[in-house]
């Protein structure tokens, strides 16, 4: 029986650790991205680690990279984990070299993206999935998973071939029902990928700090009360239901070292791709995550003043603006900007 042949269109750090860990448990894959990915590849081969110890050496000669999207045509799996910007852009790409019966798994952030490669790729499976843990590029080929999470995808018959080949590489499936929520329940978290972002710190350390909590605090309420406004149903992906953690966010630093270490785990090294687009001078993803919950409000004739806000600061510090806000100041600066009620007629805490 021949190996699963993959091909990850975007070379990136998700796409980089996912496909070098296929490699590593025997699949065929193909990395598709920018060549100063691929000339580091073939200098170093990729390092895979994790917060746990594992330690994972996939050599040059075992995997294959491009910058086009030949490979594809004869792929069982084509994983698609570009920047949400890149979506449609992917989906022109791949439409005509894609063969009959490939699965295409969307890897990537925000709500939307597996419906705009289904629209550019009729006629194949597409699936949306979530990739709930934290991935860092070191360097060298180097990249490093900082935080404890599953890998989650939406239930469809196709996920029932795709699967072993994860679970031979220790990333099983989750396939879920509820995947709407749970994709809403992951932007919620990944709210703080702004926060982040400007604090200029590692995860760990910036969430050490009650003020930086506290904006992340401020944000996914406002979101959580949006939601519960139009009755959007929100997963629960940590041992707290969502509505809990804005309060867990908001204790006193000692209490929720405790607290905060049991629900999720992050090593020192981890940091938001947010916060490593802006190292590299890319775009970032921010109008997919907090701007999500700012189209939320606008769809229900209200605002999101402090995602809006967070939206703002992250277009300025694209532009060159601060990248190393104090927390007590960018708390400040939201708390200024909120609205005094959100939709449930509620003022809003923090």
């Amino acid at each position: 029986m021949r190996a699963p042949r993959v091909s990850v269109f975007g070379a990136g750090s998700i796409g980089c650790y996912l496909g070098g860990r296929l490699a590593a448990a025997g699949a065929e894959v193909t990395l598709i991205g920018r060549e100063h990915i691929g000339s580091e590849i073939r200098a170093h081969g990729l390092r895979l680690t994790d917060l746990h110890g594992a330690d994972i050496r996939v050599g040059a000669s075992d995997l294959a990279f491009t910058t086009g999207p030949e490979s594809a045509a004869t792929a069982d799996l084509v994983l698609v984990a570009v920047k949400s910007a890149g979506t449609p852009a992917a989906g022109v790409a791949l439409a005509p070299v894609l063969g009959p019966g490939t699965v295409v798994v969307s890897t990537q952030n925000g709500l939307g993206n597996a419906d705009t490669l289904r629209a550019a790729l009729p006629g194949h499976v597409v699936l949306a999935a979530t990739v709930l843990f934290n991935v860092v590029h070191r360097g060298d080929g180097h990249f490093h998973q900082g935080s404890e999470g599953d890998l989650e995808i939406e239930q469809h018959p196709a996920v029932g071939a795709v699967a072993p080949m994860f679970g031979d590489a220790g990333l099983p499936l989750h396939a879920r029902e509820d995947f709407r929520a749970v994709q809403w329940a992951k932007l919620l978290l990944n709210l703080n990928n702004a926060v982040n972002a400007l604090s200029g710190l590692p995860l760990r350390e910036e969430l050490s700090r009650r003020p930086f909590r506290r904006v992340l605090a401020l944000a996914q309420r406002e979101a959580l009360a949006l939601l519960a406004a139009r009755g959007i149903a929100v997963a629960k992906l940590t041992p707290l239901p969502p509505r809990w953690i804005p309060r867990l966010l908001t204790v006193p630093d000692g209490v929720f070292r405790v607290a905060g270490s049991r629900m999720l785990a992050i090593d020192p090294h981890a940091r938001s791709s947010m916060w490593d687009d802006l190292e590299a001078g890319r775009r970032t993803e921010v109008d997919w995550i907090s701007g999500e919950v700012v189209r939320l409000a606008a769809t229900s004739g209200t605002v999101a003043p402090v995602n809006a806000r967070l939206v703002e600061l992250i277009r300025e510090a694209e532009a060159g603006g601060n990248r190393h806000w104090a927390g007590d100041a960018l708390l400040a600066d939201l708390r200024a900007q909120r609205a005094p009620r959100n939709p449930a007629g509620k003022r809003q805490r923090n």
